[in-house]
């Protein structure tokens, strides 16, 4: 008797195990048909009669829908013609003199674009100046030694040239042809580590000239909201049709107390051409030269001394020798214009004397004491510096 109760016992366990275990499958498969009917409605499922759906995925299905456009623009065109030749220019410059000696060398940087297959590479003079070595870091990463062929710092412009195949060579456009509102593209080096960035802005106006605050102008600089930062001087302005029009040297962060943005200017690249045309033929860019040491004049300056004339410039020394000691120039003088030109605020004594060529005759009016004198003046040519 105790026997078939045992067996009774263990027939009721397995029937009972059974029936939990069919539950269990229908259960999951329940589970899963109402899963995929919800994220994928209308689509068949195992054992079901609905008829396939979309094979897109809605929108609102919850799932991503993932999609891979090619996008070419004129700005993508432009960038991927240029980038190649701009480069990243390191120097270094010798340390201060401090009172336990000099100090470490220290480490400038700026940009750069190749102009010519044979390794000549525009920048600005400023970003040159005063150093011992340089090299260039091209697009890629690679790195090149590199020397100075000529400067010129009333242009701000200097000519490097490296060794070896060029990657690419920029093309100059013409400056002259660029109009307010054109999209122009800055390529450069900002800060010296985020090499070939890419800023697009617009050409805000032209023809613009800024006081350097050394007795002459930069004059017909292109104004830019591209924005240019530190690092970024002597890289290359560009137009749509992938042309260099400018070489960006600085930006104005201030005035009158009030801080700027988007005040960011070039050198145009019709002057950058003519420039560079002459420091690569002979190594220097043939300035006009007078001869003299000199101290500009301006209304103020006039008011405190008494001076005959508001505008000019006063003739502090004259070299032995030089075009303006053979013409008769005396300290004192006061030079108040320079062939047909007057000197004033829109014509600065030096903007005004490089409108001549050396080796041209100019009249100078001048006022030596109260007398009105006109001295004919053969120019010179601008010693190296």
């Amino acid at each position: 008797m105790e026997t078939k109760r045992i067996l009774w016992i263990v027939l009721w366990g397995i029937v009972a195990l059974f029936v939990a275990l069919c539950g269990g499958v229908a259960g999951g498969w329940w589970a899963a048909e109402h899963t995929v009917s919800h994220l994928f409605p209308g689509q068949a499922t195992l054992g079901s009669s609905a008829a396939p759906g979309p094979t897109t995925t809605p929108a609102t299905s919850g799932v991503l829908k993932v999609e891979s456009t090619e996008i070419e623009t004129a700005v993508t065109r432009a960038v991927e013609k240029v980038s190649p030749a701009v480069v990243t220019v390191v120097g270094v410059i010798p340390g201060q003199m401090t009172f336990f000696g000099p100090a470490p060398d220290e480490q400038v940087s700026g940009s750069g674009v190749i102009v010519s297959s044979k390794g000549y590479i525009v920048t600005n003079n400023h970003v040159v100046a005063g150093t011992k070595r340089l090299k260039v870091i091209f697009a890629d990463g690679s790195e090149r030694e590199a020397h100075i062929v000529g400067t010129d710092r009333f242009a701000d412009l200097a000519v490097l040239k490296v060794s070896g195949k060029m990657p690419a060579v920029a093309v100059f456009g013409n400056s002259d042809l660029l109009k307010p509102g054109e999209t122009v593209i800055a390529i450069g080096s900002p800060l010296g580590a985020f090499r070939n960035t890419v800023t697009v802005g617009v050409v805000s106006a032209t023809g613009r000239n800024l006081d350097t605050g050394r007795g002459y102008m930069m004059e017909g600089l292109i104004q830019t909201d591209a924005a240019i930062n530190h690092g970024n001087s002597g890289g290359p302005l560009v137009n749509l049709a992938g042309e260099v029009v400018g070489i960006n040297t600085l930006v104005v962060r201030n005035g009158g107390g009030d801080v700027a943005e988007g005040l960011g200017f070039a050198i145009p690249s019709n002057t950058v051409r003519a420039v560079t045309q002459q420091i690569i033929a002979q190594g220097h860019v043939a300035r006009p030269y007078l001869g003299i040491d000199w101290q500009g004049i301006t209304p103020a300056i006039a008011a405190r001394y008494d001076l005959p004339v508001k505008w000019g410039v006063y003739v502090v020394q004259v070299a032995p020798g030089s075009p303006a000691d053979r013409a008769g120039l005396q300290h004192g003088d006061i030079i108040t214009q320079i062939g047909d030109t007057p000197l004033d605020d829109k014509h600065p004594f030096i903007n005004t004397l490089f409108e001549h060529k050396p080796g041209e005759v100019v009249n100078l009016k001048v006022m030596r004491g109260s007398q009105r004198l006109t001295l004919k003046v053969s120019l010179g040519e601008r010693p190296e510096p």
